[in-house]
């Protein structure tokens, strides 16, 4: 199954009625708070060490490439394909690329935008592709809108771009995902810290990126489990601030371990 289509974790036993999630949304909002008030009256030392409501497993992910039956020989071809390629395939040209954008700096962060740049000499478009934020997205499906806006829009003031040959096809592709869950686990923030020094790059874009569509909210896992379990609600907040586009992984990693470190000095 594709990463993004994974259920995303939570308690079991929750009243999925109109009115019942009402309540048990209300009754989460009240612990957060209560909780984040206690901590805050905690010493740092305490914080560190006090148990989690629950602890944090760290996983990542594997992923086996598909090449799809879809082309585009030009971008006409690509709006067309951007309407009706799987999700899987919006997914692997964003997010994963996004992943890959990491480690090796070079190009666009997306493969869309590279694409345009690289094989069909549109420069400007390649920039307004690049600069759609995969963090504003909550589903595959309000991305792929985006995208298709974003050429839309393009070849309505560019409309001889549309028809021209571009150097190399686009070759939508997917990507089989699987679980891999690691050693690490942490029961306190001591522990969560400890940990993310100690992780893989690809166990930070599991929880950090590809999260974002599993949970369906514009946050990751380490900022869902600050707040709800560790009482951390500010430095849950400042997570999300993290400019995942100008930053590599490991750059992530270590701002994510500052902010901690500073919210409980």
């Amino acid at each position: 199954m594709p990463a993004f289509k994974r259920p995303a974790s939570g308690r079991t036993g929750l009243n999925t009625s109109s009115r019942g999630l009402k309540k048990c949304n209300t009754v989460t909002q009240l612990r957060i708070f209560k909780a984040s008030r206690f901590m805050s009256s905690l010493p740092a030392q305490d914080i560190r060490l006090r148990e989690a409501r629950a602890p944090f497993k760290f996983n990542s992910s594997a992923y086996l490439l598909r090449i799809g039956w879809q082309k585009a020989n030009n971008l006409g071809e690509l709006l067309e394909a951007l309407h009706t390629c799987p999700e899987e395939s919006i997914f692997q040209h964003t997010f994963l690329t996004l992943q890959e954008h990491h480690f090796f700096r070079t190009g666009f962060s997306n493969d869309f935008a590279h694409w345009a740049y690289a094989d069909c000499n549109e420069v400007a478009l390649a920039e307004w592709l690049a600069g759609v934020d995969v963090r504003a997205f909550t589903s595959v499906a309000e991305l792929r809108e985006r995208l298709v806006e974003v050429v839309s829009s393009y070849l309505a003031a560019h409309p001889q771009a549309g028809h021209r040959p571009a150097l190399k096809p686009f070759y939508f592709c997917a990507s089989d995902s699987v679980i891999v869950p690691t050693p690490f686990e942490a029961r306190n923030v001591d522990q969560f810290l400890q940990a993310l020094g100690q992780i893989g790059v690809h166990c930070v874009h599991h929880h950090f990126i590809e999260a974002r569509l599993r949970l369906k909210l514009r946050t990751n896992d380490f900022s869902v489990w600050l707040e709800e379990d560790a009482g951390l609600s500010q430095a849950a907040a400042r997570l999300n601030r993290i400019d995942i586009y100008t930053a590599t992984l490991e750059d992530v990693r270590r701002q994510i371990i500052r902010i901690v470190e500073s919210t409980l000095r």
